[in-house]
């Protein structure tokens, strides 16, 4: 399994906070623990903003099986070009982990055809991840709840379809609930959207959050990427089925 960790990577050039918590990038931190805790996992590679193509050419799209995505300020910036290349690869078939922040993200709402807008505060709220599908892959070693101390409160209403599968639902201080855990197929491809995970915040230092992500990693893995065939989609005769049974 080869695994790309995209991250924005611009907070922490411009928040000492967020830099003393991820001093070599959010990115960084998620790619070490993905490394570690991923079974399977042969290769993880991180790209940036910053870099040529975001750093997603087509060389490292093609040796991607699973991408993760956390963004915030920077998702204008994002090219066009680059998530529509990054959405083809996710309709033939590779996975995509959608972290807090990039619900907003050019790619996530291009996926989703909604808005993907939410109620938000930012303070130091409790979050309380429930497990609403124990069974589910996702949810594997998975503590009921996980308790993040601190946290920025995303709440309903949620503006995304409905979820194929709802694995978590997370409660906050405030009161607010919210679908916290959302799976997603498009095309071929499997997405996950996890929310936890605002920058100023050692969240993705919380090893039970580490677990959600390790296993929808391995959830969204596919053995095989691939385009679907061109020839399925294109304006065929009538009985071309018998016409190419009698030519195999």
């Amino acid at each position: 399994m080869r695994v790309t960790v995209w991250g924005e990577n611009i907070h922490e050039h411009k928040n000492a906070t967020v830099r003393s918590i991820y001093p070599d990038g959010m990115h960084a931190t998620i790619a070490e623990f993905i490394r570690n805790g991923v079974e399977g996992v042969e290769q993880v590679t991180t790209a940036t903003l910053d870099q040529d193509e975001h750093g997603l050419t087509d060389a490292v799209l093609a040796n991607t099986d699973v991408m993760t995505w956390w963004g915030h300020i920077g998702h204008h910036l994002v090219d066009n070009a680059v998530v529509a290349k990054v959405q083809q690869r996710v309709l033939a078939g590779m996975g995509l982990i959608v972290l807090h922040s990039a619900h907003l993200s050019r790619i996530f709402t291009r996926l989703m055809g909604t808005r993907c807008f939410l109620r938000w505060r930012e303070g130091k709220d409790r979050e309380m991840v429930w497990t609403v599908s124990p069974s589910h892959p996702i949810a594997r070693g998975v503590p009921h709840p996980i308790i993040v101390p601190n946290q920025e409160m995303y709440g309903e209403f949620f503006d995304i379809p409905e979820p194929d599968e709802l694995v978590f639902i997370s409660s906050y201080t405030g009161g607010e609930v919210f679908r916290s855990g959302c799976c997603f197929k498009r095309g071929r491809g499997r997405i996950f959207f996890f929310s936890p995970g605002h920058e100023t915040y050692p969240v993705y230092h919380q090893a039970e959050v580490q677990r959600v992500i390790c296993n929808a990693v391995e959830w969204a893995h596919q053995a095989e990427i691939s385009e679907i065939d061109n020839s399925l989609l294109l304006m065929s005769d009538e009985g071309w089925f018998e016409n190419q049974k009698a030519t195999d």
